[in-house]
């Protein structure tokens, strides 16, 4: 079978190529890919937004599963045939964040798949600290999803949730489906707020409250949901000057608010509301090695079914249309790209 390789060219444009196996050198791994996954960070590659870190032509993909093919020979802890998911962080190991114990937001992070190569071919050599083993319960299709699902459990980590408490997620995307998902692992009560009617089905679909902000009162709905005290929790996910807004409106005095989307723009915050109710705000930017671990512990147990997000699955010679998709009104949750492992 050819090897493969999906390119991102240009603005709006991937093409299929001849793909390449590199042999592993020291401290590598080479991955058969299986499944990757697409992402908003993804569409913001295929919008031409992030060209300068791209640099096109380049093969991007970092929501990824696969089989190792090759190990080298300095490489413990793992062996050919290993079915495993990539934490695509390359980080330095020497600034100051590194030497902090947060490797996660080094002063000098490669994200790989995007300063870097990425998954969507048949096979990917990676850094082998970057692995994580999938059990046997866990198929390939799943583990695609274990990387947003990481994301979602250093969010909730972030913002302290804990059981029986309130929590609001501002955005029922991908990502705001699975934080609700988290907290609800940890036995909160979850509202999901989202204009979109087929994002709200999927909430309720799933179990969840969920409310249109667009066509009523959130601040109100939300204080009579909580009898008047106000989310305990509060996630933005949407990166939007309402969801900001909305998040200060609606948390309860020495409420917590998470700050998950990214603004390309500083945004008007309410500081007075700050200051008068002592909220607390605080950022989460992707994942540490322990939310990997959490993510597929959650998949494992079934605590957390991923299955329901996966709305399309494509064969990576279908890239283009993969993300003309993405890019329409109606994108689904979750599109995964099969490169045939």
């Amino acid at each position: 079978m050819p090897l493969k390789s999906a390119v991102y060219v240009e603005k709006g444009r991937f093409e299929l190529a001849e793909g390449k196996r590199l042999e592993p050198q020291a401290g590598e791994v080479t991955i058969r890919v299986g499944y990757v996954g697409l992402c908003g960070t993804d569409l913001h590659v295929y919008h031409g937004n992030m060209d300068h870190r791209v640099c096109p032509p380049g093969v991007i993909g970092h929501e990824m599963s696969g089989v190792i093919e090759a190990v080298a020979n300095d490489v413990e802890g793992f062996a050919a045939g290993e079915r495993v998911v990539v934490r695509p962080l390359d980080y330095c190991g020497d600034c100051p964040a590194c030497s902090a114990g947060h490797s996660h937001i080094c002063h000098n992070l490669k994200f790989m798949g995007i300063d870097t190569a990425g998954a969507l071919q048949s096979y990917w050599t990676v850094k082998a600290r970057t692995l994580h083993k999938l059990p046997a319960n866990v198929d390939l299709r799943r583990g695609a999803l274990v990387e947003p699902l990481a994301v979602a459990c250093h969010d909730v980590a972030r913002a302290r949730v804990a059981a029986g408490e309130k929590v609001v997620v501002l955005g029922g995307g991908p990502i705001g489906q699975l934080i609700a998902l988290v907290a609800r692992a940890r036995g909160a009560d979850v509202l999901i707020s989202e204009p979109t009617a087929v994002r709200r089905a999927y909430a309720a679909n799933a179990g969840f409250a969920t409310f249109d902000p667009a066509t009523g009162d959130l601040a109100a709905h939300v204080m009579d949901w909580t009898g008047t005290k106000g989310a305990d929790v509060v996630f933005e996910v949407a990166g939007v000057q309402a969801t900001v807004s909305a998040m200060t409106d609606i948390a309860a005095v020495r409420g917590r608010i998470c700050m998950v989307a990214i603004h390309s723009t500083k945004p008007q915050v309410d500081l007075f509301r700050f200051f008068w109710r002592e909220l607390e705000l605080v950022g989460a930017r992707v994942y540490e090695a322990v939310d990997f671990d959490a993510a597929i512990a959650l998949i494992a147990s079934g605590q957390v079914d991923v299955d329901a997000l996966i709305t399309s699955v494509h064969p990576i010679d279908q890239v283009q249309a993969a993300f003309e998709t993405l890019d329409s009104p109606d994108p689904g949750m979750k599109t995964l790209l099969e490169c045939e492992a």
